[in-house]
Parts: C-alpha cells; sequence; structure tokens
C-alpha cells in the first residue's frame, strides 16, 4: 500500500488536481456571501488558475534558481514568483468579475508562497535544482 499512496503522493495530476479543488473550494467559500453563481466562477477560475500556477510554480523556481548566487538566490525566486502569482491571479480575478478577490486569492498565495520558499531553501547552494 505504501508504493501506491507513494506513487499518487508524486503524480503531478494528483498535486493539480488537488489544487484545483482545494483553492477553487476555498473561493467559493470566500465569496459565498455573493448571490450565485458569483461563488461558482471565482471557484472555477481559482480552481483553474491554482492547478496552471502548481504546474509551473516548481519550473519556475528551478529556472530562476540558477540565475541567483549567494543570499540572493535565497529570497529572489520566491518573491519574484509570488510577485508574478499576485499579478495573474489579481489581473484574470478581476476580468472575471470575482467580488472579493483579496479573500479569493490570500489563501492560494500563502499556500504557493510558502511552498516556493521552502522548495528554493531546499534547492539554493546545491550549484543546480
Amino acid at each position: 500500500m505504501s508504493g501506491r499512496f507513494r506513487a499518487l503522493a508524486g503524480s503531478s495530476v494528483v498535486h493539480v488536481l488537488f489544487a484545483f479543488l482545494a483553492m477553487g473550494g476555498w473561493a467559493v467559500f470566500a465569496n459565498r456571501a455573493h448571490p450565485m453563481p458569483r461563488p461558482l466562477v471565482a471557484g472555477l477560475v481559482q480552481g483553474v488558475l491554482s492547478a496552471l500556477l502548481t504546474l509551473f510554480l516548481k519550473n519556475g523556481i528551478d529556472h530562476l534558481s540558477k540565475r541567483f548566487r549567494g543570499s540572493t538566490a535565497y529570497w529572489a525566486p520566491p518573491l519574484l514568483v509570488c510577485l508574478a502569482s499576485t499579478s495573474v491571479l489579481v489581473a484574470i480575478h478581476a476580468l472575471s468579475g470575482t467580488p472579493e478577490i483579496l479573500k479569493t486569492i490570500a489563501v492560494p498565495l500563502v499556500v504557493s508562497t510558502s511552498y516556493a520558499t521552502l522548495y528554493t531553501y531546499s534547492i539554493a547552494g546545491k550549484g543546480k535544482p
């Protein structure tokens, strides 16, 4: 059973699906005070964005980590990825009419920035990600 669990935990499809469901669900909750279908649209938009960001976050950190040296290699990649994610999330939610943009993106940004920071720290100083 642990082999199956390990394979599932390492699956990109599982990570993307989890991001879609968890962060999309959060967006529905964050916008629950607004009339339907606005919470559902916000959830769908956030779910898709979280799935896509999950796919690209690690690659972005890997790419950026090769470009920085010294102490900058620890803080610049997660900062740049966080700023890019924030820009995309705010722009797309504004275009889609999400009522509670800040509430909607708060949890996904905390999660993705935490992951980016921890991943960056795990590879910084190793020479290659």
